[in-house]
């Protein structure tokens, strides 16, 4: 496709933190393909952090469901957008792109308000063959033109904020050797260790003289709350904050879950509990970019014991999904150059 200095493009993805983390290919990897072009994002409030300082993003709109619908369109309409990419299906806001007159629309699977309203489409085709979320949603910059196979997300810190971000990772190491960060909720959004394990796991990790252990939860569980010789980094912090805290990591355990994609694309070590089923899976939602260890439950703990339902999974009884073999495992990584 021609490059054209006219387009204006609005990238919409109006979800969870993580999902909006792995958009940000788009903007870099459309201005690559159409350098003159104006690029918007559109997400909502609180995860317009994620794109502060974003080279290749011209303005972040926040998306706000509860706005009355004309105003919304008036708002959009005064960016004259000529591409729109949908990566979340949203009925309403399918209806505000097509209402605010942007000519070309993009979307994901064949919903009938698409149809209605004459928008393109990308077809994931059931997961079949099962790619990266990243790469899926660089679909639809395919779609406008983009000839892209680099889906790798990135966050950017200002000078002044890797200023802050070094002299915070001196203040926390207290001389020690490695800052371990430990993430222990998920939102329910992937199978996940219970607390008493994550207890287990950080006194291990704190029995090591060479490692200061952060709890990065934005609101830690009651039984991992004030231990002793554990700092909580992100208690009622912003958004943006808890980027420059999770900058000064070695490493990051956690689910499958948004801390764990924002210690990726700020390219901080992490180590990921994950699960085999095809909508958890690390090659649907792993980490990108970064130096990273996934750990799956054997195989025959997901025969004999899956609950059926990932929410629900502990990994209680996993032989391989153990503090002390999680442990074993963040040493390994640690100490590798």
């Amino acid at each position: 496709m021609k490059k054209n200095k006219n387009k204006r493009i609005l990238i919409v993805r109006p979800d969870r933190i993580g999902d909006v983390v792995l958009s940000t290919p788009l903007p870099r990897e459309i201005k690559k393909f159409f350098p003159e072009s104006y690029v918007a994002i559109m997400v909502r409030e609180y995860a317009q952090d994620v794109y502060l300082n974003n080279p290749f993003v011209d303005d972040i709109i926040t998306y706000a469901p509860d706005n009355p619908s004309l105003k919304t369109v008036k708002e959009i309409r005064k960016y004259r957008f000529t591409h729109a990419l949908m990566l979340l299906p949203d009925e309403r806001i399918n209806y505000l792109l097509f209402f605010a007159g942007i000519s070309y629309r993009v979307g994901v699977g064949h919903k009938l308000y698409q149809f209605l309203t004459f928008t393109r489409y990308v077809d994931r085709n059931k997961y079949n063959p099962l790619r990266h979320e990243a790469d899926y949603s660089l679909d639809l910059a395919r779609k406008i033109g983009v000839e892209s196979n680099d889906y790798t997300p990135e966050i950017y810190l200002s000078e002044e904020e890797k200023k802050i971000s070094a002299l915070r990772r001196k203040e926390l190491l207290n001389q020690k050797k490695f800052l371990v960060g430990i993430n222990s909720t998920s939102g329910g959004s992937a199978p996940n260790w219970n607390t008493e394990q994550y207890r287990k796991l950080i006194e291990l990790l704190k029995s090591n003289g060479n490692i200061r252990v952060v709890v990065t939860d934005l609101t830690p569980p009651e039984s991992l709350s004030g231990i002793n010789d554990v700092v909580y980094t992100n208690i009622n912090s912003s958004l943006r904050n808890s980027i420059i805290n999770f900058s000064t990591l070695d490493l990051l355990v956690s689910a499958s879950t948004g801390p764990m994609h924002l210690c990726a694309a700020l390219k901080v070590k992490t180590l990921s509990l994950f699960c085999p089923m095809t909508a958890c899976s690390p090659q649907l939602w792993g980490p990108l970019g970064n130096i990273h260890k996934i750990i799956l439950p054997e195989e025959s703990y997901c025969q004999q014991q899956c609950p059926g339902d990932p929410k629900k999974c502990d990994y209680k009884n996993s032989e391989f999904m153990t503090p002390e073999r999680i442990y074993k495992e963040i040493m390994e990584m640690l100490n590798k150059e």
